[in-house]
């Protein structure tokens, strides 16, 4: 049974209309009753391997369920989805199972038609996953996907269908590729990584280990696209460094690894959805054949190949038009030019078509003349593989291949409506118009039911903009009386321009013959047979590294060293000596000069290693702490069997081994301290050694910054600020420093900076940390006088057990501090600033501002700052930190000096230094008196509260107190 759906009404607000026939249109049912009456429905599919099951998806706005039929759409069953379907994967072979990524970026996976599904992976990019390939994967089941890791990395994966865990994950790449690189096509996978903002692209063909596209040396690609795989060979495009609209086409041998150009220049442009659209047509009927269009000096001309790229000539225009007139048309000068572009509607045609069941026969819209024009478009038909063309309409058509393209069919593209369409039964030769409608109708599209082997097609348009879809179903075969017999079919020569040996064999097909009226019908097949020519230098392509001059012979190219093509040496004993030629893919040509002209397997010579190279398999000189770091090996000349390879990591560990061969994987190393690593390389054998030194830096994720600064400061004297790192070892890092509103920062490779503040009010510093792809930041302010007092606060010991130790919770304190204080004490609160410190014990500071209206600039009597100590001193300054907790703040009694007075009756340098080496002198005391109990009581000291005391109290420079600070330590112990 043969059966027809369409949805009227798809994506209506209301509801879709579904409708189903089940012979080739003629008579309808609707099918809404089936599927849920106010069901709105977006896509349609059936399976591949069998017709007969199909499956319907609603309209995500409204609903996420699948219908799903196993009888060609007579009844439905509905499921609902967890998760919203944005595409689907059919397999190519198990009708069952099924790929479904949804609009979250996961991917789901159905072995039972979507009845029932299972998640696979998370975070996969769109259109990066693919079936396992029967042959070349180890298991039918697995999928190939590219999962996204962050903005510019993603990693190519295979799972299992039903059992995608990180145990069972595989990882065919040693490392992170480009997102949306990743190309699963035939025997070939693709990916992409960039290395100094110039992408490297990677192949693995049979699913062997990945290695580098080798393009002739300065190609430098800004972009590649692979247009085909098929029969053992890549056909790529390639946007080099200086096209922009234009792409090159470049061709492989059979590994996919060695390229050379094709065809210059071939025109590309932008498709809807912002794909690259490259003007190159594949011919179907006829392996090797191809169409492009090349630009040169502005101008577009189409060119056809015969034998896949290694020779392009231009198209011969028609000896007359339409109407019988001669065409003068000279070729260079002149020629056929055609529009390649393939339409991705089912339902409409493209500028060109050709078929598998009609090998020979191809339809085009194009131009006639110097170039490819937009204007003056006819369209041309050939029945012989491109030597011959012949005009068949003065306008753009859209053409129909019926019965297996024994029979062509054109509508009219026009805006217009219409009502006649025409028909020819000889290749384009002759053509009859024919009716389909009464009244003229907007033609939407048109469809073979249910394929190019049957002569029924179906016409669906509407009458006017407000009217609904009508269709039109056409039955042609009454017109014919009888099936086809083999007195009616003909043996055709394919040929190029009278050459009949393409791809080194004489191809001969049995086609119908122009004038016999008959239906060939679904059982017949394309028939040919093929006899092998003597190879002659047409034959042959030139080799990577080869250009071919003027005279068609192939010389190397500036760069390229012949003897590079021994590297194969360094894993083997053997290597194939090119002739500068290598004979083209699929091309079945035997005897004749393929001695001379295919490369000669030779013994390696002895010589001594040559061209050592080391990177890392992701092309990069970082690598994070505690990872595996794969180091890749390569050597381009010597005698790899015979060449040990000695890798030093620079951190004390080395490797060596016997020969080349065995690091084909790479060496593996993780290193467990940060720096940066001097990796040599060295390979050596009874003729000489060469080495190579790789710069490593081995890094660490910064996690937390804190910009350690003063919070009060004196007009014009030196402060000193710190960025404290944590970890405090994360690799090489960038310090970029910032003062108020200066639009110019400081940068600086040490985390410590001196500075001075001219104006007197509030400050801002930021301080970034650059350190490998983290930016980390921390900004203080810091209050500028011309003088202050100042003296350290310590807290009942209760008030520790409560301290997270986190910048919020320090803020929140100092302010409760400040207002108990200017309760307790009626000093206004503009002039009494309080800062928690961090760390434990819990201490903090305050300092006494000056009042300027009172002293104009001159420093106060100690009046002011004996009330706070008084008050600290008597307990009444305290605070709730919450129900049953009362803290009290006191004046940490740490010596005999007074208040820091920063005026400059009191700062003298001998009075500073005299109080240091008094307060020293004290703290190594009470240290060593009691060295054996923690200290944390009222008057507690610590390690972390003598360093306050000597970089706050005293203000040293930083090196003066980490030098006291160490010998603290050293008498501590």
């Amino acid at each position: 049974m043969l059966t027809k759906l369409f949805d009227f009404n798809l994506n209506s607000v209301t509801e879709s209309s579904l409708w189903r026939s089940t012979d080739y249109g003629t008579t309808y049912q609707k099918l809404n009753e089936k599927v849920g009456a106010k069901t709105i429905l977006s896509y349609l599919y059936v399976s591949p391997n069998n017709k007969r099951k199909i499956m319907l998806l609603t309209d995500l706005e409204v609903e996420s369920s699948l219908l799903i039929s196993s009888d060609e759409g007579a009844t439905y069953q509905k499921y609902r989805l967890s998760f919203y379907i944005l595409s689907l994967l059919f397999h190519p072979e198990q009708e069952d199972w099924i790929l479904a990524y949804s609009h979250d970026q996961k991917l789901y996976s159905s072995v039972e038609f979507g009845r029932r599904w299972q998640l696979v992976h998370e975070r996969v990019a769109p259109n990066r996953f693919y079936w396992s390939k029967t042959g070349l994967d180890k298991e039918p089941g697995l999928i190939h996907l590219e999962t996204i890791i962050s903005e510019g990395q993603a990693l190519y994966v295979t799972c299992k269908l039903q059992n995608c865990t990180e145990a069972n994950k595989g990882k065919p790449f040693p490392g992170y590729i480009d997102p949306n690189s990743l190309v699963v096509q035939d025997e070939y996978v693709f990916v992409q990584v960039s290395t100094g903002g110039r992408p490297i692209y990677y192949v693995s063909a049979k699913r062997e280990v990945f290695t580098p596209m080798k393009l002739p040396k300065y190609t430098l690609p800004k972009d590649l696209h692979v247009i085909s795989t098929d029969e053992n060979r890549v056909v790529a495009a390639v946007q080099e460094w200086n096209q922009n609209d234009t792409y090159n086409l470049y061709v492989s041998e059979t590994g996919g690894v060695f390229y050379t150009l094709a065809l210059e220049n071939v025109v590309s442009s932008m498709g809807h959805e912002g794909n690259v659209m490259i003007d190159l047509y594949e011919v179907a009927g006829i392996k090797g054949m191809f169409l492009a269009n090349k630009k040169m000096d502005n101008v577009v001309k189409t060119y056809i190949t015969y034998n896949r790229g290694r020779d392009w000539r231009l198209l011969q225009a028609p000896a007359a038009d339409l109407r019988g007139n001669s065409i003068r048309c000279e070729l260079p000068y002149c020629s056929l030019h055609l529009h390649l572009h393939v339409s991705a509607n089912p339902y409409t045609s493209g500028n060109i078509e050709s078929k598998d069941s009609a090998p020979g026969i191809i339809v085009a819209s194009g131009s006639i003349g110097a170039e490819l024009t937009t204007s003056n478009v006819s369209m041309f038909i050939t029945s012989d593989a491109g030597n011959t063309w012949r005009q068949i309409f003065d306008e753009e058509y859209s053409v129909l291949y019926l019965d297996q393209g024994g029979a062509l069919v054109a509508i009219r593209h026009t805006p217009l409506p219409i009502r006649h369409l025409w028909m020819s039964f000889d290749e384009g030769r002759q053509w009859n118009k024919y009716s389909f409608t009464m009244s003229p109708l907007f033609v939407d599209g048109l469809l073979g039911e249910p394929g190019e082997e049957t002569l029924i097609m179906t016409i669906f348009g509407h009458v006017s903009h407000r009217s609904e879809w009508q269709l039109v179903k056409i039955d042609f075969r009454s017109i014919f009386n009888r099936r086809c017999t083999e007195g009616d079919y003909q043996t055709w020569h394919l040929h190029n321009r009278g050459e009949p040996c393409i791809m080194g064999v004489k191809r001969i097909y049995r086609k119908l013959k122009p004038i016999a009226r008959c239906v060939m019908g679904k059982t017949y097949s394309v028939t040919m047979t093929s006899e092998p020519c003597d190879c002659t230098e047409a034959d042959f392509e030139c080799d990577y590294g080869y250009d071919r001059r003027s005279d068609g012979k192939c010389t190397p190219a500036f760069w390229f060293l012949p003897s590079s093509m021994s590297r194969s040496c360094t894993t083997g004993t053997t290597f194939i000596n090119s002739t500068g030629y290598r004979k083209v893919v699929s091309n079945n040509c035997t005897a004749g000069v393929i001695a001379e002209y295919t490369a000669r397997r030779q013994h390696c010579p002895t010589q001594a290693p040559k061209g050592l190279h080391l990177v890392t398999s992701e092309g990069k000189l970082t690598a994070t702490l505690g990872t595996n770091v794969t180091f890749l090996v390569f050597l381009e000349e010597g005698d790899g069997a015979r060449t040990s390879i000695m890798v030093d990591f620079g951190d004390g560990h080395a490797l060596t081994y016997s020969n080349v061969s065995s690091i084909e994987n790479g060496v593996k190393h993780v290193y467990k301290a940060v720096g940066i690593y001097r990796v040599t390389a060295t390979a050596e054998n009874s003729l000489g050694s060469e080495s190579v030194v790789l710069y490593l830096h081995v890094t660490c994720q910064l996690e937390y910054i804190h910009l350690s600064a003063p919070f009060v400061a004196v007009k014009s004297k030196e402060v000193n600020l710190t960025a404290v790192l944590w970890p405090s070892q994360v690799g090489t890092v960038t310090y970029i420093w910032w003062f108020g509103n200066n639009t110019e920062p400081i940068i600086t490779l040490e985390g410590s900076v001196a500075c001075t503040f001219s104006r007197e009010g509030v400050n801002t510093v930021t301080v970034q940390v650059s350190a490998g792809n983290a930016i980390l930041q921390d900004r203080k302010t810091i209050a500028v006088h011309e003088y202050f007092r100042s003296h350290l606060l310590a807290f009942s010991s209760n008030l520790d057990d409560h301290n997270p130790d986190v910048a919020e919770w320090r803020l929140d304190i100092s302010r409760v501090i400040k207002n108990s204080m200017v309760k307790a004490t009626g000093v206004t609160p503009e002039r009494l600033l309080v800062t928690v410190l961090p760390g434990l014990p819990t201490a903090a500071e305050f300092f006494l501002l000056p009042d300027k209206e009172l002293t104009e600039g001159k420093p106060e009597k100690n009046s002011l700052s004996e009330i706070l100590l008084s008050a600290l001193n008597q307990n009444l300054v305290q605070f709730t930190l919450r129900p049953g907790v009362q803290v009290t703040v006191y004046a940490a009694h740490l010596s005999a000096a007074p208040l820091v007075d920063t005026s400059e009756n009191h700062s003298g340098s001998a009075m500073l230094m005299l109080l240091s080496v008094v307060v020293l002198g004290l703290a190594i005391f009470v240290v060593y008196k009691f060295k054996r109990y923690s200290f944390q009581g009222r008057n507690g000291l610590s390690l972390n509260f003598l360093r306050i005391l000597l970089s706050r109290h005293f203000l040293c420079p930083q090196m003066k107190c980490q030098s006291a600070f160490r010998h603290y330590r050293y008498l501590a112990l």
